[in-house]
């Protein structure tokens, strides 16, 4: 586990809108840990080291130490700031060592299409039940020499090792296209003009 992902929280006596914002203003985040059947437990988290632990990674697996005690647990919920982005309020939910989960992950696209092509990302996540402690931050979809015309459906994908992808196998991903040239367009535009008049559709202003 990458030592950026240890954090230190100390416990919230503390509650409610105003204990919130005393407690952002001394650096620290409010965050509330649940999950297995505990009692809720009300936490403060550094506000840098939080913001580091899961940047680029929402599913960050954090190893929280709550005052000596270690637990392990993933974000459930961040509420930002809408302007600063700066995490507001975090709702953890706690992990054991062992255990499948279920997230979302993010969809990489890796390699070049056909020379001329281009791919359209369908799904921008996939839904992936993986153990705690291996969640990918991605996973990756080859689109290396597809051609005009190719899909990629999830049952294409190669399935992280020890995990299984939710999402129905027909689902598609990732579609493989040639962009039409401005000339085409133009032509499309006139062959669409001529079909309207011949038809007696006419545009009025």
């Amino acid at each position: 586990m990458a030592d950026n992902l240890n954090l230190t929280a100390t416990r919230r006596t503390e509650f409610g809108k105003g204990a919130a914002r005393r407690t952002r203003r001394a650096g620290l985040i409010p965050a509330v840990l649940y999950g297995h059947g505990t009692e809720p437990q009300h936490l403060a988290l550094p506000s840098h080291d939080t913001f580091l632990a899961l940047k680029g990674n929402a599913n960050a697996l954090i190893a929280l130490d709550i005052e000596g005690t270690e637990q392990l647990a993933l974000a459930k919920d961040i509420q930002r700031d809408p302007v600063r982005r700066t995490i507001e309020h975090l709702d953890l939910v706690v992990v054991n060592r062992g255990e499948k989960v279920t997230v979302e992950v993010p969809v990489h696209v890796v390699g070049e299409s056909y020379p001329g092509t281009i791919h359209q990302l369908e799904l921008q996540t996939l839904t992936v039940t993986v153990p705690a402690t291996s969640i990918p931050e991605n996973v990756s979809v080859s689109v290396a020499g597809l051609e005009d015309g190719a899909v990629v459906r999830i049952s294409d994908i190669p399935v992280p090792e020890g995990a299984s992808i939710d999402d129905e196998p027909e689902t598609v991903v990732v579609v493989i296209s040639t962009p039409r040239t401005s000339a085409e367009d133009i032509a499309a535009d006139e062959a669409s003009a001529t079909a309207g008049a011949a038809s007696g559709v006419t545009a009025e202003g």
